[in-house]
């Protein structure tokens, strides 16, 4: 059964963003999710990916960032994106029922809700869709430095192909973030989960990240 997906509208600062809200009848958690750089909050890959969240009982928010929303391709700045982010994770909240509020998405999108946390908005934790850890190609600009602060459980779903970030050097970061950080790697994967031979669809890929996205939820339930 397809949960019902809510169009709204989120102010951030005076402009506004959209976005779309799914709630199951018994919710867990809420998981606010944002796109990637070259792609809305409408892409194939991010709907299976949230519809599928919400067949395991976990509500979803995505939303699209003011440059996405504007028609413009050029990406956000961080201060633009982290107002985005806090507005949307405000807005899940009020519709909330007090359930655990996780934030996460595809590579900007999860690393923008990232450096929004290591910036003071609460989340119950963290959910990367293929974190860009450097620029394909330039492993020694590493996008590091503010992850190491951050308090709230982090998933890393990564595929082993993917050129933003290089498997040793993601390794060892997440070894150097500690024991709230856990990496699980999609073999022959690319930075959209892309496998070679495969014929899956992006629907298709983004829903079968979503069982190890709520399995890590739950495993990090309070109490």
């Amino acid at each position: 059964m397809t949960i019902p997906e809510l169009p709204v509208t989120i102010s951030v600062g005076e402009s506004a963003v959209s976005g779309l809200y799914a709630r199951p009848g018994t919710t867990s958690a809420t998981l606010v999710v944002a796109h990637g750089a070259g792609a809305g909050m409408e892409h194939p890959f991010l709907a299976g990916f949230t519809r599928a969240l919400n067949g395991l009982g976990i509500a979803t928010l995505r939303f699209n960032f003011p440059y996405r929303e504007a028609g413009r391709k050029f990406p956000d700045k961080p201060p633009a994106a982290v107002a985005a982010w806090r507005a949307a994770m405000a807005d899940a909240a009020a519709r909330s029922a007090g359930e655990p509020l996780w934030a996460g998405g595809k590579s900007f999108g999860g690393r923008m809700a990232s450096m929004a946390v290591a910036e003071g908005m609460p989340a119950a934790g963290l959910i990367y869709l293929g974190y860009p850890l450097h620029p394909p190609g330039k492993p020694e600009k590493l996008r590091d430095e503010h992850l190491y602060g951050l308090r709230p459980p982090m998933l890393f779903l990564q595929g082993t192909r993917d050129p933003f970030a290089t498997p040793e050097l993601l390794e060892a970061v997440a070894a150097r973030i500690g024991p709230t950080a856990t990496l699980e790697w999609r073999d022959g994967g690319g930075h959209t989960f892309d496998v070679k031979g495969s014929r899956r669809s992006a629907e298709e890929v983004g829903a079968s990240l979503a069982g190890p996205a709520a399995a890590f939820i739950a495993a990090h339930r309070p109490g």
